[in-house]
């Protein structure tokens, strides 16, 4: 009998005893640094001559795992053992699948700052951010094997006088995982475990800077007792691999997370019959936000200058729920600024080696020469405040960078940059705060900072995303307890960690019988 659902707790670093545990697990990691890895197809291992290179991004010369690169060749070998998988494994009881998820989940609670230190190495998190990114593949095992089981007998429905009528669930078919880097570990373990509870296979495709954690997982689910071929690790390229999957007439199910551009294209190929299609393919994405913390004047400044901080800036503002842009209203607008701005200042920018380290490096070249010419385009559009500097001769390091007096229409207060960089404009009262909030295309998060109950209330109804925050920052969702997903261009709002997630890997069948 599983026990109630609580979520993983986090860390405390500044215990001596967990500070020193980390230390060592981050040397237990790099004694393991620059490994070859392979495929897994059908649960055998394949090796090809085509590589992936995953490098640390605060020492961009360190190697940190070498994984072999699928093919097409390969994508279509991996998808006939994941169909052949399917046939047994959705009829499996729904039971033991949930217990595989569980025994995973105690494998990697053992394992918590291991894999914690693999994301420092892989995706530059601080420990802070990697041990969240750990806690949060836990607790997303944890909590869809306590769902698959309240769903395991489906949902009651009437029957008349002479007949039984059941409503049920099941499987769903081949799916096919597309997992981002900035969570390497947590949306990753999420997006792969979901369908495979519900009784689905898995093609798991991660991201081409972080598969080697991606790696590390598979092996916790076959340790754990996932019969082959239930998942297959195919890390490759999106254009070649990830086209072929999602075009596949034996896809039933494709998850996504990542840009904005490619979650669109993936739902519109998606949405193309192939010959030998009998089916159309369901789709989850999640894809991004432009996020902001709105502070009205009735509020806690200083309670708002770090929720405003907190959420640009943690992982570097890597995170589709980063509030990247704030909206304050003009009562408290320069005091509220110049709070940020400290705060701001007061960040520690570095490799992640050590836990006093705020900020770590961005994802990669391409990641910082982005953000770099969006801080261009800011000296164009705003009043550069703090930041604004960025040093890529080690590592992708780039200073946490604030922008006053933005124009609400402007590229700074409307693309999502994905970086350490924070667009700041000025509301002339709360309406005003709440239609700039809502003037871009995404919906994902939001954050209100005030005191005053009405404006609350108000902003529940119209401040349009799909997780909504009052007084604190508006990233860091708990599975469990703010289950996540956005409006509008931000995706599907599908809400991983909620209680209605598993139903969307699963149908739904009515079985009527007469007596």
């Amino acid at each position: 009998m599983l026990t109630t659902y609580k979520h993983e707790p986090f860390t405390d670093f500044t215990v001596e005893e967990n500070k020193v545990a980390f230390e060592a697990a981050l040397k237990s990691v790099e004694a393991e640094l620059g490994k070859e890895y392979p495929l897994v197809v059908g649960g055998e291992r394949i090796t090809t001559k085509a590589k992936i290179v995953s490098n640390n991004p605060s020492k961009k010369e360190e190697v940190v795992g070498i994984v072999s690169k699928a093919d097409k060749e390969i994508a279509e070998k991996a998808i006939q053992a994941a169909d052949e998988a399917f046939q047994t494994w959705r009829k499996v009881s729904p039971v033991e699948r949930a217990n595989v998820l569980v025994r995973a989940a105690a494998m990697i609670r053992r394992r918590k700052h291991e894999f914690s230190a693999w994301l420092v190495k892989e995706a530059g998190k601080p420990w802070k951010e990697a041990d969240a990114d750990t806690a949060e593949a836990i607790d997303f095992l944890e909590y869809y094997a306590r769902q698959m089981i309240a769903l395991k007998d489906g949902k009651q429905i009437n029957s008349r006088e002479g007949e039984h009528n059941s409503y049920f669930y099941t499987p769903t078919g081949v799916c096919v995982t597309i997992s981002p880097w900035n969570f390497a570990f947590a949306i990753m373990a999420g997006t792969t475990v979901a369908p495979i509870v519900t009784g689905n296979t898995v093609l798991l495709k991660p991201a081409s800077t972080t598969p080697t954690v991606a790696y590390k997982f598979v092996e916790v689910l076959e340790e754990a007792g996932l019969p082959k071929g239930v998942v297959n690790f195919i890390p490759g390229s999106g254009a070649e691999v990830g086209d072929y999957l999602v075009d596949h007439p034996k896809t039933a199910l494709i998850t996504f997370t990542g840009s904005r551009d490619v979650g669109v294209r993936l739902y519109e190929r998606a949405a193309v019959v192939h010959p030998g299609q009998n089916h159309l393919k369901r789709v989850i994405v999640e894809m991004g936000g432009k996020d902001t913390v709105v502070v009205d004047r009735e509020a806690d400044l200083d309670l708002a200058a770090q929720s405003i901080v907190v959420s640009a800036f943690g992982f570097s503002g890597q995170k589709c729920s980063a509030g990247s842009r704030a909206v304050i209203h003009q009562d408290v607008y320069d005091e509220v600024l110049e709070k940020v701005v400290a705060l701001t200042n007061e960040l520690s920018v570095g490799e992640p080696e050590t836990n006093d380290m705020y900020m770590g490096p961005v994802i990669d070249q391409a990641a910082f020469n982005k953000i770099m010419s969006y801080v261009e385009i800011g000296k164009e559009e705003g009043r550069l405040v703090a930041g604004g500097k960025g040093d890529d001769s080690t590592g992708f390091f780039i200073q946490p960078t604030v922008f006053a007096d933005v124009d609400p229409k402007a590229r700074l207060m409307q693309e999502e940059i994905f970086g350490p960089v924070l667009a700041i404009s000025k509301a002339k009262d709360f309406d005003h705060a709440l239609e700039i909030a809502n003037n871009t295309e995404y919906g994902l998060t939001g954050a209100v900072i005030t005191h005053n109950r009405a404006r609350i209330e108000q902003a529940k109804q119209d401040f349009h995303v799909g997780n909504l925050y009052f007084n604190r920052n508006c990233t860091g969702a708990i599975v469990g307890y703010h289950p996540f997903g956005g409006f509008k261009m931000s995706g599907t709002d599908s809400k991983a960690g909620g209680p209605d997630y598993l139903a969307l890997h699963m149908q739904a069948k009515t079985v009527s019988e007469m007596y």
